[in-house]
Order: structure tokens, then sequence, then C-alpha cells
């Protein structure tokens, strides 16, 4: 993003929308490794508490004293007017934030939004008509562009490596740590995150389209919640929250001062629960979904999502007119009750925050080993594993590098990571229509959810 308007000793001025778990990567950047670049001066939630704890996260920082001033979400114009930022993070509940990217980039604000830009063709059409008005510039938080093996898959597919991409297979898995977080949360309610064809997989239609440079054309979905929800097989009394310590599938939130401050004394202000149920009767979401996707190019994607694997990572191959190209990645090798043991002091327990990128094993997790393996084989020549440059930290060392390049413009991007409007809009749109195909049993044309092709349409990687 074009960094201008620096006001504070040439540090921009950013206000956070949203003050739960995700926020705590751009906030901690901005009182820490970032703080030369950007200062926060406002937050905006619907909780107190919650901003409290990142009014105290600011105190620690800088010693006490002028701390960033809280609003409630009904005051967020207010807080446009009156704190004036620079640029405006949105990581709110995905299915708000059109409102809030909207209102700042008519303010003329610049907004960093994270994934998925909105959940649906309307909230869609709004941005980009506000986008498109305005004088501010729209970042979509793609960390996964910036993680070193998705981008050696880019430089390989752009220089040919496989010749002409002919179709993708595409699999990933959550395990029953991370996977079974979205059953807890807001996300278990399609009217909150639109499913995780939409919260999730977000991500991964924008990889294939980032790496592919192509557009999605017509999108046919199968879907169904089979594990999580009231009729899941696991055959256990129901409950409303808490952690019983029987329960693998419970999160302790008094076990994790971080937790707990966020979400576990929030509660009484706003009675959120953000450790329920995964077998509650109030689930609406898909756990096991199939999409196929026709580019506009050319190549078919086979596209699946787990939420209940004994394993997490993803594994993608390229068949292409000169080859095959194979990424490998897992994350979390198992989910071992001995190791939550090591963590909470007590068996049968799942790893302590879900909610955090599993890019580590626990414990001895047997054949299958935490890490990443690329490997290209063209026509006529055996197999070869491609080098990585490895990054350390969250998503593959992907939130790094986003960061750099979010608060300081960092380097050159010959790969064209940065993500915006468009790129937020291309991935939600494929969500969109595999979530129509799904009510409707038919597969579904990008063009019937309403939005003109150049609303979206991307600019041609450079090469």
């Amino acid at each position: 993003m074009t960094h201008t308007g620096r006001t504070d000793r040439g540090r921009r001025r950013y206000a956070l929308v949203g003050t739960g778990h995700r926020a705590e990567m751009y906030f901690a950047a901005l009182i820490g490794t970032h703080r030369d670049a950007g200062v926060p001066v406002a937050l905006c939630d619907t909780n107190r508490t919650r901003m409290a704890y990142y009014q105290g996260l600011y105190a620690d920082a800088y010693g006490g004293g002028g701390e960033p001033p809280a609003y409630d979400t009904g005051d967020f114009e207010t807080m446009l007017e009156r704190e004036r930022p620079d640029a405006v993070i949105v990581t709110t509940v995905d299915a708000t934030h059109a409102r809030y990217v909207t209102a700042a980039l008519d303010r003329g604000c610049d907004v960093i939004c994270e994934k998925p830009l909105t959940t649906d063709a309307d909230g869609c059409r709004r941005i980009a008509e506000a986008a498109l008005r305005s004088d501010g510039e729209l970042v979509v938080t793609f960390n996964y562009r910036y993680s070193p093996r998705n981008s050696e898959v880019k430089r390989l597919l752009m220089e040919g490596a496989i010749g002409q991409v002919t179709s993708v297979v595409f699999e990933w898995v959550l395990d029953t740590v991370h996977g079974a977080d979205y059953f807890r949360r807001w996300h278990r309610r399609k009217v909150n995150s639109g499913g995780l064809l939409v919260h999730k997989a977000t991500h991964h239609f924008d990889l294939v389209g980032w790496w592919l440079d192509d557009l999605p054309e017509t999108v046919f979905a199968l879907g169904a919640l089979r594990f999580y929800g009231p009729d899941g097989p696991v055959g256990r009394a129901r409950r409303e929250h808490g952690a019983p310590p029987d329960d693998p599938f419970a999160l302790d939130l008094d076990a994790s001062p971080r937790l707990s401050a966020l979400y576990g004394r929030a509660r009484e202000e706003d009675g959120y629960v953000r450790d329920g149920d995964v077998f509650s009767p109030d689930i609406d979401i898909e756990d096991n979904m199939a999409v196929l996707i026709r580019y506009e190019r050319g190549p078919a994607l086979a596209y699946s999502l787990n939420a209940h694997a004994p394993w997490e990572g993803y594994r993608v191959a390229f068949n292409g007119t000169e080859g095959r190209l194979e990424l490998n990645v897992c994350e979390r090798a198992a989910v071992l009750p001995e190791s939550a043991n090591d963590v909470l002091g007590r068996p049968r327990r799942p790893v302590l925050d879900p909610s955090a990128a599993p890019d580590h094993a626990d414990g001895d997790a047997g054949c299958r080993r935490p890490g990443t393996e690329l490997i290209l084989q063209r026509h006529w020549s055996r197999a070869e594993r491609v080098a990585i440059p490895e990054g350390g930290g969250a998503h593959g060392g992907g939130d790094e590098r986003l960061l750099d390049d979010v608060f300081r413009d960092a380097a050159p991007d010959p790969l064209h990571r940065r993500a915006g409007f468009p790129d937020g809009i291309a991935g939600v749109l494929v969500g969109a229509a595999a979530n129509r195909s799904m009510a409707e049993h038919r597969a579904v044309a990008i063009d019937e959810l309403g939005l003109p092709r150049e609303t979206y349409a991307r600019a041609p990687t450079p090469t």
C-alpha cells in the first residue's frame, strides 16, 4: 500500500476495529517490531473488556500513559472524525467487514482488511463501489501468499517450469484442535462467517487464482455437517460452554491468561461464548466440503476441505503440459493427549490455544513429521526436490513478511503478492458461488452473482 500522509513524527496513524484474537498480530507489530512505521491511535469494538486488554499491551510497551481511546462500534464514524487515522485495520466478524471498510474508504482512509473481505456478493459490490470512488487504498491480508513455500510455487509456475497448467488438485485438512475451533465460536453460524468455504477457503481460492493468474468461471460444490453439530458421531452429552476434564473437544479459557482476558472475562459484558460446544444444535456450517472450479483460461481445480482430521496441513498438485509440481505441507503431525498433558497439566485435553497456527509437532508424532516438500517432475525426467527458504513464525513465515509489506512497503514485489480489493472479491465470490451450489444442487457461474467481471479482474502478474 502506498504510505502517504504520515502525521505522527513520520509514523502513520492506525485505528483498529475488532479487538479479538486476530487483531493482536497487527497491534503487537505496531507497538513492537514496526513501531517505527506506525502507531495505534484508536480501538473500536463491541466489548470494552477486550479493548482494555489491548490498552494494557500498549501501556506495557510504552511504559504507561497515552493508551489509544476505546470506542463502541456504534461510534465508528465518530472515531474516524475525532481521531483522523491514516488507515483502519478491520478484524471484526466477517459479516460486518463491509460496513467498516466502506465507511473508512468514504473517509479517504486506507484500509487493511483481514480475509475474507466480506461474506457475500452484496458486500463485495458495496466494497467495490466504495473502493472505486475513494482516494484510500484497500489491502486484503492474504498472508499465505507471503509464505516462502507458496511464493516458490508461484515463481516456478511463472517461469513455466511445468508449461501451461491444465488442472490442480488441492486438499486442505484441519485437525481436531484447529478445525474444531471454528465450531466453538461465531464462525459456526453461516450468517456470521459465510461458512468455511468463505471464511477459511478464501485463503485457498485466492492462492489458486494467484498461482494461476486466472479468474474463476464456474463452481460446483458439495458439503455437509458430518462430524460436528448435534448429529455428530461422537455421541456425548451436550453442554453450553466450559471445559470438562475428560472432553477432548473442550477449550479451557482459564488455562490461558490471554484467552481468559480476551474472552473469559469479557463474556460477562456481551455474552459471547468463545468456548462453545462443538456439538451444539445451532451450528449450521459444513465440516466436509468438495468443490470443482473451472477457470477462465481452462484449468480445472478439484478442492476439498475437512475440519476434523487427525493431522493438519495441505497438499496441492499442478498438472501441466510439461510436467507436474507437488507441494506437501504438514503443519501439525498429530494431536496427542500426552502432549496436551504437558501444556495443561491434565490428561485428554487439546492443545492450549487452537486459534494459533499449528507450525509445530506435538511430541513424537510417529512416521508423519511436520515440514514442507516441494517436488518438480518434468516429462521424461526424474523427480527433484526444490529447496524452500522457510521463514519463522506463523503461516510458514508468511505473517512476518506480510507485516513488512503492509506497514513498510519493504521490498519490490515481483510475485505480485500484495492483494487489493479485486483479489479479495474474487476469493469471496468462489465461496459464495459454492454456497449457492450446495443449496441449489447445481453448478453456478460466477457471473450469476451479479458483479461485472471488471470489478474483480486482477492486473496481470508482472513477468
